[in-house]
């Protein structure tokens, strides 16, 4: 079987995230993966940091982000435009709109992602 494309991997891995579907998200992030916490600050590092702050986050918010486009940046970064809706757990929308995750590929996973400011 070939490898997945960055680009296959963050649709798997978004895909997942939008299904609460842990175990499989972790398929596609390397097992020393930095991972942006956006709604706590810094980054969740390794597996098992990532799987405890997405299960906090679920608690208080439901994001739903669907990416829409790639470019691959000089660096070798995967620049990944992302619609995102976060809803509150009362329904509310809490954030409606396009952000930039930037993914650093790592031995063919996803090894870090970063989000961009504008």
């Amino acid at each position: 079987m070939d490898a997945l494309t960055p680009q296959d991997l963050v649709r798997k891995a978004y895909a997942a995230f939008n299904a609460r579907d842990i175990p499989t998200i972790l398929t596609t992030l390397h097992p020393q993966v930095r991972w942006a916490r956006a709604w706590e600050g810094d980054y969740a590092t390794g597996h098992d940091e990532v799987r405890e702050y997405w299960l906090r986050q679920w608690q208080e918010l439901d994001p739903n982000v669907v990416p829409t486009g790639f470019r691959e940046r000089s660096d070798g970064r995967l620049e990944v435009t992302v619609q995102q809706v976060v809803k509150d757990r009362q329904g509310t929308t809490v954030f409606e709109g396009v952000v930039t995750h930037l993914i650093t590929p790592r031995n063919g996973l996803l090894g870090q992602m970063d989000i961009e400011r504008v």
